[in-house]
């Protein structure tokens, strides 16, 4: 039952992982055993926040630009040479942007898609193939690992308004489901939890503003997911006994899309 999953002496980096879904993982898995590494972009008081939310002692934060290649094999690095090793990655951290083809020019249109395949895709590429260098050559005396990457319904359902973002999320799925088959002989597995709207920072204007009802409705269940929801489906794919779920994308949207 994921109450009495164990963590306990695992490492975890999660990017992303001051705020929102980051956040509600980072918590669950540190009251869990675990020792968390957060990476994250520019806001320090947030990660600091964060940090001091954490249950137990000895989690890191690391600041730095995921759009940039470089930082990927960094942050990989300081998390193995401050924990001794690495045991699960959550690649959470994710842009919307807004540039619907009949609203924006060519420049806003392009650097809107350079911007969230940087962000969303590419990021997430690296943190995966430098993580899977690690993870099949560790000396620790365990094998593998586990990543989980944040999708969303988007995927499936397409973002009208923000197709940059949609074709990233499509792009990370089948990434995932790629990495999933390769990697699975070296036991590291790769899941995948899609979910729909969620309680978070980055959703809080679009559901207060006049399309909120709307969109909580869009669920039998009348609102939206709350980020420890989404933690619950990440806390599954990175656990002990999921192995045989790699390639899994769990939806996570309260019925509010049904894909067959």
């Amino acid at each position: 039952m994921l109450n009495s999953m164990n963590f306990t002496n695992k490492t975890v980096l999660i990017t992303g992982g001051s705020r929102g879904i980051g956040l509600a993982c980072a918590q669950a898995f540190a009251s869990r055993g675990a020792r968390v590494a957060i990476a994250y972009k520019h806001n320090h008081d947030a990660a600091t926040k964060a940090l001091e939310s954490l249950a137990g002692e000895g989690h890191m934060r690391i600041a730095g630009d995921l759009a940039e290649p470089a930082f990927s094999r960094e942050v990989i690095a300081e998390v193995v040479a401050a924990f001794g090793g690495l045991d699960v990655v959550v690649n959470n951290a994710g842009i919307f942007k807004r540039h619907a083809v009949n609203e924006v020019g060519f420049e806003v249109w392009q650097n809107a898609w350079h911007e969230t395949l940087a962000v969303n895709l590419l990021a997430p590429a690296n943190i995966m193939y430098h993580a899977a260098q690690y993870m099949m050559a560790r000396d620790d005396g365990r094998v593998g690992g586990r990543i989980v990457n944040v999708s969303s319904r988007g995927a499936f359902r397409g973002e009208p308004d923000s197709p940059a973002y949609g074709a990233s999320k499509a792009g990370l799925n089948a990434l995932s489901q790629s990495l999933a088959y390769k990697l699975a002989p070296e036991r590291i597995f790769v899941g995948v939890v899609a979910p729909g709207f969620v309680e978070t920072d980055m959703a809080a204007a679009v559901l207060a503003g006049d399309r909120g009802d709307e969109l909580r409705h869009q669920s039998p269940l009348k609102r939206v997911a709350k980020p420890e929801e989404v933690a619950h489906a990440v806390l599954f794919l990175a656990s002990e006994g999921a192995e045989f779920s790699t390639g899994t994308i769990i939806d996570v949207n309260g019925a509010s899309y049904l894909r067959s």
